[in-house]
């Protein structure tokens, strides 16, 4: 993590007026701060100061926030575990051995450890939801378009975006209002909230048609304790009065993988300042790999992982609201994705991990992780809600209703800062 202590000194002497004015917050390190290093978790970037603030960022000092500094990512953010050779390891605040997750680890240990009160994130194949669940945290992804990427476009097929990672509900619909907003020339846009989302917390979801799918995306194992807590939270969802049925989307496609890692190999080769030979193995496959596929290939690609996201979006004609485990495994060891010589295999591994994450984002769907179970060992293990297009105001509802349900804000790790 960098820390910016003399920026934070400066800006708690003279706070920004603002909803909150004086509030901590830690920024995401593939996400650029003026004068501030942002090294994308890479040797290639190691001294890199920005001359300026994403829009994000921008909104976010706006309101008041006083940016802490950076919070550790894996390199370019392309896999599920925080580790890199730059920045080191990330460790899990629940147990030490295990990660945090995945790419926004170090904000997830951040706010799970006591460094920060609510921290920003990012997601582009489950990258918020990842380390909430590892973590015992609320981790809320966005719709496609709420947030701006701006000044950026989108060259990812729309997969990425920023979001919130906080203890409680009611806190990351407070961010998400200052987060969100179109910019000019935004290519997607959705379309603006009734009311502000913190007045969402708290108000009554009515009774909700609700789909448990169990049955993952990509075809891996779901470890019991995973499975275990979604259909425990299925069993209180109906108890709390929702109509409860086990269904699954038509998400399950052989070419899935394969497809969506076609686009995702190419983030790591936008970096075209970067010298190859200074990025971590994975990284530089996955690079080298986009930079030998042809232009229609990759757009053949997108247009593939569009139609999928039509036919994964029709399945919410018929429910509201689709629950499944947010991870097939509880938190990882350090260093389990990283075992394998192979590169490709290290990547593949991300697969076995987070087979319930990545689809959400080919759809653009809002979809969240909430701290719902814990395994005997101690370990947080989260489950997924994944709403209608552009429906982050009934995930905030249902949300709450758990969270009111079952509390979990006053759990705490046993390593954290008091």
């Amino acid at each position: 993590m960098t820390v910016d202590a003399v920026g934070v000194l400066a800006q708690a002497r003279d706070p920004r007026t603002g909803p909150f004015s004086g509030v901590p917050l830690p920024i995401k390190d593939l996400t650029e701060t003026a004068g501030l290093r942002t090294t994308f978790s890479s040797k290639a970037f190691a001294d890199y100061v920005p001359e300026r603030d994403v829009s994000v960022v921008h909104r976010l000092r706006e309101a008041g926030f006083v940016v802490l500094g950076k919070t550790n990512t894996p390199e370019f953010g392309s896999t599920c575990v925080t580790e890199s050779e730059l920045n080191g390891v990330c460790r899990n605040p629940w147990d030490t051995s295990r990660t945090p997750g995945g790419s926004s680890g170090g904000a997830a240990a951040a706010v799970a450890a006591g460094l920060a009160p609510a921290a920003h994130g990012s997601d582009g194949g489950g990258s918020i939801r990842i380390p909430a669940s590892c973590c015992g945290l609320y981790g809320l992804k966005p719709a496609r378009g709420r947030v701006s990427a701006a000044p950026y476009g989108d060259v990812l097929a729309g997969l990425a975006t920023s979001g919130p990672i906080t203890r409680s509900v009611a806190d990351a619909a407070a961010l998400l209002d200052v987060m969100a907003g179109y910019e000019p020339g935004d290519p997607h846009w959705a379309p603006p909230p009734e009311r502000p989302f913190a007045e969402e917390v708290g108000a009554p979801p009515g009774r909700l048609r609700i789909a448990l799918a169990l049955e993952p995306p990509v075809d891996v194992r779901v470890d019991p304790a995973c499975a275990a807590a979604a259909r425990e939270a299925a069993t209180l969802l109906a108890e709390l009065g929702h109509d409860v049925a086990e269904a699954s989307p038509a998400w399950r496609a052989e070419e899935l993988v394969d497809t969506f890692t076609r686009i995702w190999q190419v983030s790591p080769a936008l970096f075209v300042a970067a010298d190859l030979r200074l990025l971590e193995p994975m990284n530089r496959a996955l690079a080298e790999a986009a930079w030998a596929t042809a232009s229609p290939d990759f757009a053949l690609a997108v247009g593939r992982l569009q139609a999928y996201a039509r036919r994964v979006v029709a399945f919410w004609a018929d429910f509201d609201v689709v629950l499944t485990p947010t991870l097939a495994r509880p938190p990882l060891p350090i260093g389990w994705i990283f075992e394998p010589a192979d590169p490709w295999e290290q990547f593949r591994r991300g697969y076995e991990f987070t087979p319930f994450t990545p689809t959400v984002n080919t759809t653009g769907q809002p979809a969240c992780s909430l701290p719902f179970a814990w395994t005997e060992d101690g370990l947080p293990v989260g489950v997924q809600l994944i709403g209608p297009p552009a429906g982050e105001a009934v995930l905030l509802q249902l949300s709450a209703q758990l969270e009111e349900a079952r509390p979990w804000a006053d759990r705490r790790p046993p390593v954290g800062a008091g």
